[in-house]
C-alpha cells in the first residue's frame, strides 16, 4: 500500500518531539512538509527532523497539491478552524484532540468532511494502543464480571501564563486539556454513552482556566468518577471495577514509546493482591499505530479510529461537565444537533 504524504500544520511540541518521529516510523506515513507561520521555526524544524520541506505559512503548505493529509497540533480554539481550511483544500485532516471548544464545533466539522468528502478523525492516540484494544476486549468478555465503574485521574503542575494550556481564550484548562481522557476511555471500555454528569470545578484566580475538575458520569450500566488537575503534582491513573474482578492500566495515557506497558487484572479474591494477573504488551508507539491506521482509512476509505461522530459524543460530555459544575445539578449531554448554525465562541489568532 503507497504510504501518504503527511503535512504538519505547525511546529508545537507534541508534534515535533513526539508524533512527527513516530510517524515517520510508520509503514503508512510520508512526512512530506511542515509549517510554521515563522518561516524560520518551520526550516529548523524541518532540518532537525529531516523533512524535505518547510513552508512558511499555512496556507502555502495547504495549497501545496503534492500534500495528502494534515495533521493538526494548534491550540484548541484554532482546531476546528484550520481543520475546515485543510478539508476545503482537499486535505485529510487528523485533528489533535480535544477536536474543538463543544459539540457545535464538532458539528461544523462534521458538515465539513461531508461537504468535502476527505477523512477526518481526533487524535485520540489512546484509541489504538493495544493496552486499551485488550482492555475493552477483556472488559467485553465477561473478564471481571459486568462493569460496575471506573476511576481515574490525571494532572500535571503548570503556572507559567503563557503556556496556552493556561489561556483561556485559546480553550485552555485542564479539562479540555486532560480530563478528556477519562472521558473518552470510560466511554470506549463501557461501550455507552453518560446519562447525565455532576460535577465540580476551581478556576486560577489571574488564568480563569479550570485547574481542578472533578466529575461523575452516569452510564446506563454503572458510574465513572474522576478528576483532573492542572497545578498538582504529575499523575494519571485509570482502573475499571465488576463485578468479578478490576482492570487497572498502569500508565493509561502517556504510555512509554519504547517501554513495556502493563494492565493488571485482579480477581478480587483479597485485597493484598494475590489474585493479580499482570498482562505486558511488547513496546510500541501508539502514534506510530494512529498514524498507520489513520492512512489506513484514507487509502482504503473507511472510517478513521476516532471517527467524528464519536469526537461530537465526546464533546458533548465535556459541554455537560462544565454546565453541571455552574448549575450545581446534573446535566444531560446533548443527544442530538443544536437547531441553528454553531456558535463559534471564541475565535482570534496565535502566534506560535
Amino acid at each position: 500500500m503507497r504510504k501518504v504524504r503527511w503535512g504538519i500544520l505547525g511546529v508545537a511540541r507534541i508534534a515535533t518531539t513526539k508524533v512527527i518521529p513516530a510517524m515517520q516510523q510508520g509503514e503508512l506515513c510520508e512526512i512530506a512538509g511542515i509549517a510554521s507561520r515563522d518561516p524560520g521555526r518551520a526550516e529548523e524544524a524541518a532540518r532537525t527532523l529531516g523533512i524535505p520541506k518547510a513552508y512558511g505559512s499555512y496556507e502555502e503548505m495547504l495549497a501545496d497539491p503534492q500534500i495528502e493529509a494534515v495533521y493538526i497540533p494548534l491550540p484548541n480554539h484554532l482546531h476546528v478552524p484550520w481543520s475546515i481550511r485543510a478539508a476545503e483544500a482537499g486535505k485529510h485532516v487528523l485533528c489533535e484532540k480535544p477536536i474543538g471548544l463543544n459539540a457545535n464545533e464538532a458539528l461544523e466539522l462534521i458538515a465539513a468532511r461531508d461537504r468535502t468528502g476527505v477523512v477526518i478523525g481526533e487524535a485520540f492516540m489512546v484509541q489504538t494502543h493495544p493496552q486499551w484494544v485488550r482492555t475493552v476486549e477483556l472488559v467485553r468478555s465477561g473478564r471481571i464480571g459486568p462493569l460496575r465503574f471506573a476511576m481515574g485521574s490525571f494532572g500535571y503542575f503548570q503556572t507559567a501564563p503563557e503556556n496556552v494550556r493556561n489561556v483561556r481564550e485559546s480553550g485552555g484548562g485542564g479539562l479540555m486539556d486532560i480530563g478528556c481522557y477519562p472521558i473518552k476511555t470510560s466511554r470506549m471500555v463501557f461501550g455507552e454513552e453518560p446519562l447525565r454528569v455532576s460535577a465540580t470545578l476551581v478556576r486560577d484566580p489571574d488564568f480563569g482556566t479550570d485547574i481542578l475538575t472533578s466529575a461523575i458520569l452516569e452510564y446506563p450500566s454503572g458510574h465513572c468518577v474522576f478528576a483532573c488537575g492542572t497545578q498538582v503534582v504529575p499523575n494519571q491513573s485509570m482502573q475499571f471495577f465488576g463485578t468479578t474482578g478490576r482492570i487497572e492500566i498502569e500508565i493509561p495515557y502517556n504510555a512509554p514509546a519504547g517501554g513495556t506497558t502493563r494492565i493488571r487484572i485482579d480477581d478480587g479474591g483479597d485485597v493484598l493482591g494475590s489474585g493479580i494477573t499482570v498482562v505486558e504488551f511488547a513496546p510500541c508507539d501508539q502514534y506510530t499505530i494512529q498514524g498507520d491506521q489513520f492512512s489506513r482509512a484514507i487509502r482504503e476509505g473507511s472510517a478513521p479510529p476516532v471517527p467524528l461522530e464519536d469526537s461530537r459524543r465526546n464533546m458533548a460530555v465535556i459541554d455537560a461537565v462544565f454546565r453541571a459544575a455552574e448549575s450545581g445539578g446534573w446535566e444531560t449531554p446533548a443527544a442530538a444537533p443544536c437547531n441553528g448554525v454553531p456558535e463559534r465562541r471564541i475565535r482570534g489568532s496565535f502566534s506560535e
